[in-house]
């Protein structure tokens, strides 16, 4: 990737000490950014204006961003919290996410749900995803116009919400209520905030509702029964709004991204043919390719806010307390400080301590999901289709470029 002379959206060298813009996202790219090289050079803190109008310190090199998620000082606010309003504009609070849960809440919760996506739990889960993304593929195969199929509609749309809807027991049938709410508070930072409040509490009502049909059901498996009756015990770590913000949390996370990073990865081996033809010979290193992908190709690119509870000064920067601070994983990712060529592809690279999942106590909870699903469909494909290739030029196909989670709208592949 090459440097740019300026940051995306600039026609002349910037003021970096002055705000600056967001940088853009290159067309037909997943990111990270170009214009966060010259940031994490030049201006590893600097005061930029978000997508929505409002401000905050982006963090670009590796070591800040790292230890911005770490601190206790910076705290992710309420969806209805930020940006802050008063009077009587506020808008009612809603309930925390597990990303903005905090203190003894947050620990108890967390103690409770981690089991859930512990080795153990997903030793159990493995064979019932391999099964779903071998009956994906043989649908596709069956269904292959002329050889050839789009493996984003066939495959990696729908395999990420049926493993969602698997694991923690969000019926699949629902979809059409609560995607659409996803999908919009996924580009919550370039919406106003009427906008993203109305989609929130309407994926809390849906959430609310779904508890109470659980609650008449008699016990399963999924992971919502099994919170739930953690919640009855006199004793346990959770409450009904917990289990309430685990389904919203699950819907916010667990499933949009996961469909955008798995599309962008498979373009990426695509267009890597040979790295793609030794992971094939090669698949015991399957794990450490997909910490490779997960390092290279960006989950998300400037969408995390914490909120400064005291002043701080960070290279020679004064953060005052209420100041938007914002770690960009997609560049701490590429950065040369902490990876060797970070903007080449190795599959093969260790360590590789990457923050695609972010650090310390807000670490995703379902990062070890996200790699075993990856995993897996990465596995299933090359075991079932060990010659697929791309069946056009990779610059001719088209992107889905609506929210920051940019990938490919459809991958046209032929094996």
């Amino acid at each position: 990737m090459n440097e740019p002379e300026a940051l995306a959206g600039a026609d002349e060298p910037e003021d970096l000490s002055a705000l600056v813009q967001v940088p853009a996202v290159e067309p037909g790219t997943a990111g990270p950014p170009c214009g966060y090289a010259r940031l994490r050079a030049e201006a590893p803190v600097v005061k930029a204006e978000l997508p929505n109008g409002e401000t905050g310190w982006l963090l670009s090199r590796y070591e800040d961003a790292r230890a911005a998620f770490a601190d206790p000082r910076l705290v992710r606010p309420l969806l209805s919290a930020w940006p802050p309003r008063e009077g009587p504009d506020a808008p009612p609070p809603c309930l925390p996410t597990f990303l903005e849960m905090t203190g003894e809440h947050h620990e108890r919760v967390r103690r409770t749900v981690l089991p859930l996506f512990g080795r153990r739990r997903l030793e159990f889960m493995e064979p019932r995803i391999r099964a779903m993304a071998g009956e994906l593929i043989d649908a596709m195969v069956a269904s292959a116009d002329g050889g050839t199929a789009d493996l984003v509609a066939a495959y990696v749309e729908p395999l990420p919400l049926r493993v969602l809807c698997e694991t923690t027991g969000i019926p699949h049938e629902d979809h059409e209520i609560y995607l659409p709410h996803t999908l919009t508070l996924l580009g919550a930072a370039g919406l106003s905030m009427d906008e993203v409040l109305a989609a929130l509490y309407a994926l809390q009502d849906y959430a609310e509702e779904l508890i109470s049909r659980k609650e008449k059901e008699d016990g399963g498996e999924d992971y919502i029964h099994l919170l739930l009756a953690e919640s009855r015990r006199p004793d346990g770590g959770m409450t009904r709004d917990d289990v309430v913000s685990f389904v919203v949390t699950m819907l916010m996370a667990g499933y949009k991204t996961n469909i955008q990073h798995t599309g962008n990865a498979l373009f990426t081996l695509l267009t890597h043919p040979d790295q793609l033809r030794e992971l094939r010979e090669s698949p015991q290193r399957m794990g450490t390719a997909v910490e490779e992908l997960l390092r290279h190709v960006p989950l998300m690119n400037a969408i995390n806010i914490l909120v400064a509870q005291e002043d701080l000064t960070l290279h020679g920067q004064h953060i005052r307390a209420g100041d938007a601070v914002i770690p960009v994983p997609a560049s701490a990712n590429r950065d040369p400080a902490a990876f060797t060529d970070p903007d080449r592809l190795d599959l093969t690279r260790t360590p590789n301590a990457h923050v695609a999942f972010g650090h310390g106590p807000h670490a995703c909870t379902g990062g070890h999901l996200t790699r075993l699903q990856l995993s897996i469909a990465l596995e299933v494909l090359l075991e079932r289709l060990p010659g697929i290739e791309l069946a056009v030029p990779a610059e001719s196909i088209p992107w889905d470029e609506s929210t920051p989670l940019r990938a490919p709208a459809r991958l046209p592949v032929r094996w």
